[in-house]
């Protein structure tokens, strides 16, 4: 969650690490369900390849990376920038070969995937951010890998995170780099979210 000029020349909310780090030492996460979220569960059961590499971004307690290993999955890594989180995370999965866990800020990450995982990590960013958050998940994977998830499709009433949108500001968003697979209304949510998700698979062209 990366503080810097934003691509119109604006600044960005200022949501850095001290700001996300708070709100793990004081339990102020009310976006974090308790659960894997149901859309990415349903995606996740009809993955077959269970050595792809899989990154998830803004991976906040990680029910998704749990229920990969439940289901097999060897390759995944988690990237957060609240130490205070991440510390927990790494004392959770000490025993875990097969997660990676990275303290850092995901504008600058290197690597290439083949999935990458939106779990309430695109909401959490500014939306002057939304750009080059497309252009690093062009970055971070590999030529036919996608990216899949959840986005809001509302607009919050209260001052964000998280900050909510449109299928249409999203399609135009998105549509240049990436084949819009799956693009379409959550029928599957969590009920407190239920009526303001859509659900997105996304392929790097």
């Amino acid at each position: 969650m990366e503080n810097k000029q934003n691509l119109d020349g604006s600044t960005p909310k200022e949501l850095g690490q001290s700001f996300w780090n708070d709100q793990y030492i004081a339990n102020t996460t009310g976006w974090d369900l308790g659960q894997v979220s149901p859309p990415l569960k349903a995606y996740i059961d009809q993955l077959t390849n269970k050595d792809i590499k899989i990154l998830i971004p803004g991976c906040g307690n990680s029910y998704e990376a749990e229920y990969l290993l439940k289901m097999g999955f060897t390759n995944v890594s988690l990237i957060d920038i609240a130490p205070d989180l991440v510390e927990r995370l790494k004392a959770k999965f000490k025993s875990e070969p097969h997660i990676k866990i990275i303290l850092g800020d995901f504008f600058s990450q290197e690597g290439e995937y083949d999935l990458i995982l939106e779990q309430t990590f695109f909401c959490a960013l500014d939306p002057g951010l939304r750009k080059s958050y497309v252009e690093q998940m062009k970055n971070l994977l590999k030529k036919g890998g996608k990216l899949a998830g959840v986005l809001f499709v509302k607009e919050f009433e209260q001052a964000g995170p998280p900050f909510g949108g449109s299928k249409e500001e999203y399609k135009l968003l998105f549509e240049n780099d990436f084949d819009l697979q799956v693009f379409e209304s959550c029928y599957n949510s969590f009920a407190k979210r239920a009526g303001t998700e859509m659900f997105v698979v996304l392929q790097k062209k």
